[in-house]
């Protein structure tokens, strides 16, 4: 393909594309992973059992997961820009039912049906746009966009806290959910599909010819990728450790509260995981690029079994803590690998339908950790053993890990 001078004159768009990821996923997971926060109020307020909250928002996780293989699909379709602007809508619908309803079953409703629909169109549609638009620095790009979650872990639950504290739980999830839908909707006009459809190439003109093959938007197809072993590898290893990755953030806050932490301080504990992933995924999507993604995801996944040994013999805040951040930098560094490790195997022209469909299939595990971990707590009275078979999980997908083909690392 020949390309204007005109066109290969202008700024690379790439980076502007990393940006509104970046501020798609700062806001929709600011505000989820703000859930432990709100929770204890919810219950008092209203008499509403937390357990049920709980199969919920395990409902939530597994629909927005579930539903992730046919937003992939349709970004590689129509491109990540109605994708995300209709999930904006969806999503600060869902959360503004939660919060204004006295009813558990619209409650239900809006978390359980209207806010995984509009969930499902930020983390596959922004980071397979991403992935199409780099590939000598891919690593590094995802890093920075995905570290939007990351930074919204590190500061969203003390904010979250102190609205919480100040106005109550129904105005913080009214006022926190609809700046986030009002970010989402207009992040989603920068982003555009692929580098090609605005005339570019990826990373840039000064960088693509360094690997003039991976230029083209070539790569097997969903159906291809399905029938190779390495598919299921990726498969099950995301699936394993996507079982145990919720449940420090849904649970943490109630944990550090049992060892004697007040709400501001617990809440602290979702800030050390995110301060964890921030450095994660920034130090992992780069080095990814020099090292290759399947040593970055040994070592990542590594990390994440060690930590959730060192969460299940926390007798204290002093361990609780450290641990919590070796988590959040292996479950950040662990993702941060994901999509570039799928576009890095299978090719750039159908990464959004792969990554939708294993993050759909995998993703779905999440769902059911946190409800475990709850229905350990009510049957044991503590959270230990559910970080102790999280550490299980990780160490068989460490394994899983071990067995991925090798990819040349980009230098």
């Amino acid at each position: 393909m020949i390309y204007s001078v005109s066109a290969a004159e202008r700024p690379f768009f790439g980076w502007r594309i990393v940006g509104a990821a970046f501020t798609v996923l700062f806001v929709v997971y600011g505000i989820q992973f703000s859930f432990g926060t709100f929770v204890g109020d919810v219950v008092a307020d209203t008499g509403w059992s937390e357990t049920r909250l709980q199969l919920i928002f395990a409902i939530y996780i597994g629909l927005y997961s579930a539903l992730s293989a046919v937003s992939g699909w349709l970004t590689d379709r129509w491109g990540p820009r109605p994708i995300v602007a209709t999930g904006s809508v969806l999503l600060t619908s869902g959360y503004l039912l939660w919060a204004t309803s006295n009813s558990l079953t619209v409650v239900a409703l809006g978390m359980g049906i209207v806010a995984p629909l509009g969930m499902s169109c930020s983390w596959v549609p922004c980071n397979a746009t991403v992935v199409r638009w780099f590939v000598v620095r891919r690593g590094l790009a995802t890093a920075i966009a995905t570290s939007g979650g990351s930074l919204a872990n590190i500061v969203v639950p003390p904010v979250a806290a102190l609205l919480v504290n100040a106005y109550g739980w129904r105005v913080a999830i009214v006022s926190m959910s609809i700046f986030g839908g009002a970010c989402m909707l207009l992040s989603s006009f920068i982003l555009e599909r692929d580098p090609e459809t605005v005339g570019q190439l990826p990373d840039g003109p000064q960088m693509s010819p360094m690997h003039p093959v991976e230029e083209s938007l070539s790569g097997v197809s969903p159906a291809e990728a399905w029938r190779s072993v390495t598919y299921w590898q990726i498969f099950g290893m995301y699936a394993l450790t996507f079982l145990a990755v919720f449940i420090p953030f849904i649970h943490g806050v109630q944990f550090a509260q049992s060892l004697g932490a007040s709400l501001q301080t617990a809440s602290t504990v979702i800030s050390a995981i995110g301060i964890g992933g921030l450095v994660g995924r920034l130090t992992m999507g780069p080095v990814s690029d020099r090292i290759g993604r399947k040593t970055a995801v040994t070592l990542a996944l590594g990390i994440e079994t060690a930590s959730f040994v060192g969460m299940a013999c926390s007798n204290g805040l002093w361990l609780l803590y450290p641990s919590a951040a070796a988590f959040g930098f292996a479950y950040g560094g662990g993702v941060v690998v994901f999509p570039p490790l799928v576009a890095d195997l299978f090719g750039r022209a159908h990464a959004g339908a792969i990554v939708g469909r294993i993050f759909a299939t995998a993703g779905t595990m999440a769902a059911i950790g946190p409800y475990i971990a709850q229905l350990l707590h009510d049957a044991l009275g503590d959270y230990r053993w559910a970080f102790l078979l999280s550490g299980l999980a990780n160490g068989c997908a460490l394994l899983l890990a071990t067995r991925l083909p090798r990819v040349a690392a980009h230098h």
